[in-house]
C-alpha cells in the first residue's frame, strides 16, 4: 500500500472520529441544556404552587373571620347565619408581590354554592338501597336549561351519566349502548361528577352549550345546598321549578349591595304546594360552605392560573382545600 494511500485513510479516520466526537458532544450539550430547562420549569411550577397555597391560606383566614353574617350583618336585619356578597371575602386581592420573591399574585374568591349542583339530580333511596333520580331536581334542571335556550333532554343524559344503573332514565337518556357507539367508544362513569367539564363528554353537547350553562352549574357533594343570597338569577328561578322567571331579569348585584337577596321567606312564599315547598327548602340555605379561589401567578415571564376549591364548615372550623387544578376550572 502506497504512502499516499495510507495518509488518505488516516485522514478519513481522523475526520470520522472528529465528526463522531462533535455529534456526541452536541448531544451531551443538548441533553444538559434540556435537563436544565426541565429543572427550571419544575422549580418555577413548584414556586407557583407554593404561591397558590399561600393565597389559599390567606383566603382561608378571610373566610374563617367572616364565617357568615349574623343578625344585623350586611347592613340590614338578618336572621341566622348568612353569606353575602358585601362581605370581605368577595373583594379581589392584588395584584401584589410576595415580598423579596419577584412573584406576583392576584386572587379572587367565588361562592360556588350559588349555583345549581349537578350531583343533586340523584338522591339516596332507602327502599332500593341505591341512588335514584330526584325528580324535583330534574325538573329544576330542565327549567334551567330551557331558560338558557338549551334542550331539556340533556337533563336525562346527565342523570344517566351519574346514576349507578345501566338503564336509560327515559327516551332521551343514554347508557353504555349510546357511548360505546361513539368514536372512540367509551363508557359513562356512573358516579358523581367531579368537574362541570364532564358535560362536554355528553354526545354532541359541545363547547357552545357548555359556555351557556357553566356560569349556573357546579359539581359539589350530592347533599350540598344552594345559597340563595348569592345564586344566579337563572339558578334561583330554576330551583323553584314552577316555570316562573322572576329573578333572571332583576339587577341582583344592586339588590345585594347591602346583604342577602332574596331572603328565604320571600323566596319560598309563592310556592303553594307544601310538598314542593318542603323539597325546595331542603335544597336551599342562606350561607355558603363551598368556594372556589382563582389565583393568577406571574413569575418572571411565566404565568399560571390555579383554581382551588375550598370548604368552610361550621363556624370556627378550619377552611380546607379539597381540590386544585392549574389553568382549568
Amino acid at each position: 500500500m502506497s504512502l499516499e494511500r495510507q495518509r488518505g485513510i488516516a485522514l478519513l479516520v481522523a475526520i470520522t472520529m472528529f465528526a463522531l466526537t462533535t455529534t456526541v458532544a452536541a448531544a451531551i450539550t443538548y441533553n444538559k441544556a434540556m435537563a436544565a430547562r426541565r429543572a427550571a420549569a419544575t422549580f418555577t411550577l413548584e414556586q407557583a404552587l407554593q404561591a397558590g397555597m399561600a393565597a389559599e391560606a390567606m383566603a382561608g383566614l378571610v373566610l374563617e373571620d367572616s364565617g357568615g353574617a349574623g343578625p344585623g350583618g350586611g347592613g340590614q336585619q338578618q336572621t341566622g347565619r348568612q353569606t353575602t356578597l358585601d362581605e370581605e371575602w368577595a373583594q379581589p386581592l392584588g395584584p401584589v408581590e410576595i415580598p423579596d420573591t419577584g412573584i406576583w399574585i392576584a386572587a379572587r374568591l367565588e361562592d360556588i354554592s350559588g349555583r345549581f349542583n349537578l350531583n343533586s339530580l340523584i338522591k339516596w333511596d332507602a327502599t332500593t338501597n341505591s341512588y335514584q333520580p330526584d325528580f324535583h331536581q330534574v325538573k329544576a334542571f330542565k327549567q334551567l336549561l330551557q331558560s338558557l335556550d338549551l334542550e331539556e333532554r340533556w337533563a336525562e343524559l346527565v342523570v344517566d351519566w351519574i346514576d349507578p344503573d345501566n338503564t336509560p332514565m327515559g327516551p332521551e337518556g343514554g347508557e353504555d349502548t349510546l357511548y360505546l357507539s361513539q368514536v372512540p367508544p367509551y363508557r359513562p362513569p356512573n358516579t358523581f361528577i367531579t368537574s362541570t367539564s364532564e358535560l362536554l363528554a355528553l354526545p354532541n353537547f359541545g363547547a357552545e352549550r357548555f359556555l351557556k350553562v357553566a356560569p349556573h352549574v357546579i359539581a359539589l357533594p350530592q347533599s350540598a345546598r344552594m345559597n340563595i343570597c348569592t345564586a344566579t338569577g337563572a339558578a334561583l328561578d330554576a330551583m323553584r321549578a314552577d316555570g316562573q322567571s322572576e329573578f333572571a331579569g332583576q339587577d341582583l348585584g344592586k339588590l345585594r349591595e347591602k346583604g342577602c337577596f332574596p331572603m328565604t321567606p320571600g323566596y319560598t312564599s309563592p310556592i303553594a304546594d307544601p310538598t314542593t315547598k318542603g323539597l325546595v327548602e331542603q335544597r336551599i340555605q342562606e350561607h355558603s360552605d363551598w368556594f372556589r379561589l382563582r389565583t393568577d401567578i406571574r413569575i418572571g415571564t411565566a404565568e399560571f392560573v390555579l383554581y382551588s376549591v375550598l370548604y368552610r364548615g361550621e363556624p370556627g372550623a378550619k377552611v380546607r382545600t379539597v381540590q386544585r387544578s392549574f389553568s382549568s376550572e
